[in-house]
């Protein structure tokens, strides 16, 4: 399993078309990738677990994900939640 812990910094909120781009990352790995906000915890290929993440600018995230391309999938999350 491979994690990573970012700061939200993608725009000023998780709009619809943010989170559609991090669902849509999320998608293209064979890994399970999830998000942990410290309070719950989400599976980042799902658009309602998104949603109820609640996330905005600023927050911290930790991106877990494991599987075969568990590095790439958690590289790729973090920089698009990073809005690299």
């Amino acid at each position: 399993m491979k994690s990573d812990t970012v700061t939200i910094s993608m725009g000023d909120s998780m709009d619809a078309m943010a989170l559609a781009l991090c669902v849509q990352t999320a998608c293209n790995y064979r890994s399970r990738i999830i998000l942990t906000d410290g309070h719950r915890t989400i599976n980042a290929k799902s658009v309602m677990g998104m949603l109820s993440l609640g996330a905005a600018f600023g927050d911290s995230l930790t991106v877990e994900a494991e599987g075969e391309d568990e590095a790439e999938a958690v590289e790729a999350m973090a920089a698009i939640l990073e809005g690299k």
